[in-house]
């Protein structure tokens, strides 16, 4: 039996703050989406969907407030260039960097930043 990743899903306190962050990621999201209780947007054949802590709860029959850092979004950047703009971009914005752009031993250009909801995204290069 084959498996395909086809969606993530990110649970969200607040639709349109963590549309807002999304959008200025890169994400081209509809300004009418931010009351939704689900949204999915679709990048190169990956759906991204939020949904609202509310509808999680109905959907996994329950909800914990989670702790700790359990997954990493990264999203590949077209150059050092490119990743350093799209940080100070976000940092403009007035979210908050959890690492600012750095080279990684590793041979990448690296940066992390959190969302509305608290999760570390990873911007590399």
């Amino acid at each position: 039996m084959k498996v395909k990743l086809d969606m993530v899903g990110i649970v969200v306190m607040d639709m349109k703050a963590s549309l807002e962050f999304y959008r200025v990621l890169g994400f081209d999201i509809p300004e009418k989406m931010n009351e939704e209780p689900h949204v999915e947007v679709n990048q190169d054949g990956v759906r991204l969907a939020f949904d609202k802590q509310e509808m999680a709860k109905e959907i996994y029959g329950g909800w914990e407030e989670p702790s700790g850092h359990r997954i990493e979004l990264a999203f590949l950047c077209e150059s050092d260039e490119a990743l350093n703009k799209l940080y100070e971009k976000i940092i403009g914005h007035g979210y908050t960097s959890h690492r600012e752009p750095w080279d990684a031993f590793w041979g990448q250009r690296y940066a992390i930043v959190i969302d509305p909801d608290g999760n570390l995204i990873s911007l590399f290069a």
